[in-house]
């Protein structure tokens, strides 16, 4: 496998930047960084943050997904591509009206849909894909009958927030199909029209517009919903809401306007969690995962000794499903990685996210760029073994 094949963020950006015979001086200023750090980034001595990333695509006018796509073959694939593909037949089955499955009971459809959520937050991926193509076309189909319709339209929305969209996110899927999935599910909530479903569905849509850097159009869905008020059932879709408006502060440029919703989903958490199944509306709010998405924003903001602090503040086994675990290691790794003297330990955070769930690591862009980084930086000890290791199951060049 040569360098194109297994490409890292920072060899994308110089394969780009140099087609187009533009310096490091030009695009380091226009993506408002200086050359030495864009210099780091394409050699390979740094990993790039979400918005440095957004930034770049932007200086380069490209999409991001340009800089973050998976080699070909990719990395843990097993049957993901099948899987891919046929959730993407689906989706056009569902658009001409012909799903192609069959009429199931709502309490069955209801059963398997929980079951496969769980199936994917206890990171069990090819589970899920075995199940998923099958589960759509029978939801749509049954949908179709017209029968129970209210309560169908709840649950296929429910379906393709907490399900079809975060599996197709953690296994890197292409962009334009998550977007997909996320716009059927906000007109099956227009339809359903109740302020509560429109507002899980817009919220996911929101969140998949500010992880792919449509900052602008990911606010003005967020401010454009209804929040419901706080009861039991809705304190995690609120929780989710703020801790989205507090990525989004740090992403535009507001660091100091992130702390009040952070503080707020904090508070949500304590007082109706600490749980160890879903809400109503499909969302755990447990401490936890707050924490987690603290670690997230600290890295944002290039803290990592920040991020270390709340890691080491927080026992991952506390977090209800596999997923929070996995993502705990991994944002505990990638901050480590930034931290003088603790690359060591770097290795081991990442190592473990991995035997936890090997897919989620080594389909993730942004822990490939981290192992990247640290193989940069390795020693010839069983460490920089288990490190190279790691990195040719992830699909990066030795």
């Amino acid at each position: 496998m040569d360098a194109e094949e297994a490409r890292t963020i920072g060899f994308a950006l110089w394969r780009v930047r140099d087609d187009r015979r533009k310096s490091l001086r030009v695009v380091a200023e226009l993506a408002g960084m200086s050359k030495d750090t864009l210099n780091r980034i394409e050699r390979g001595e740094l990993s790039p943050t979400l918005n440095q990333i957004h930034a770049l695509a932007d200086a380069l006018q490209i999409s991001a997904s340009e800089l973050t796509r998976l080699p070909v073959p990719a990395p843990g694939n097993g049957h993901t591509d099948s899987t891919t593909k046929a959730i993407g037949l689906a989706t056009d089955g569902i658009d001409v009206g012909h799903p192609g499955g069959v009429a199931l009971p709502v309490a069955a459809l209801r059963d398997q849909v929980a079951r496969i959520h769980q199936q994917r937050q206890e990171c069990r991926y090819a589970d899920v894909g075995t199940e998923l193509p099958e589960l759509i076309r029978n939801l749509h189909t049954t949908l179709n009958t017209g029968t129970d319709h209210t309560e169908l339209l709840e649950l296929a929305v429910y379906l393709h927030v907490h399900v079809t969209f975060m599996w197709l996110a953690h296994m890197a899927a292409p962009e334009h199909l998550q977007s997909r999935v996320m716009f059927l599910a906000r007109r099956l909530a227009q339809e359903h029209g109740a302020t509560t479903t429109l507002a899980v569905a817009r919220y996911r849509v929101g969140d998949h517009l500010r992880g792919g850097g449509a900052v602008d159009l990911a606010r003005a869905e967020l401010e454009s919903l209804t929040q419901p008020p706080v009861t039991a059932d809705t304190a995690g879709l609120v929780c989710y809401l703020n801790l989205s408006h507090a990525h989004l502060a740090v992403l535009e440029g507001r660091p100091g306007e992130a702390a009040a919703p952070l503080a707020a989903a904090a508070e949500l958490a304590e007082r109706f969690g600490p749980s160890r199944a879903n809400d109503p509306l499909g969302f755990l709010h447990d401490p936890a995962d707050v924490a987690l998405h603290r670690m997230s924003i600290a890295l944002e903001m290039d803290e990592p000794d920040q991020t270390v602090s709340i890691a080491e503040d927080v026992d991952p086994g506390r977090h209800p499903f596999t997923i929070g675990r996995t993502q705990h290691w991994v944002r505990y790794g990638q901050a480590l990685t930034r931290v003088g003297r603790r690359h060591n330990d770097a290795v081991l955070a990442l190592r473990t996210a991995e035997k936890i769930s090997p897919q989620y690591v080594l389909r993730n862009p942004f822990v490939r760029d981290t192992i990247a980084v640290l193989l940069r930086r390795s020693g010839r000890n069983a460490l920089g073994e288990e490190l190279r290791g790691m990195a040719g199951r992830a699909g990066l060049p030795i």
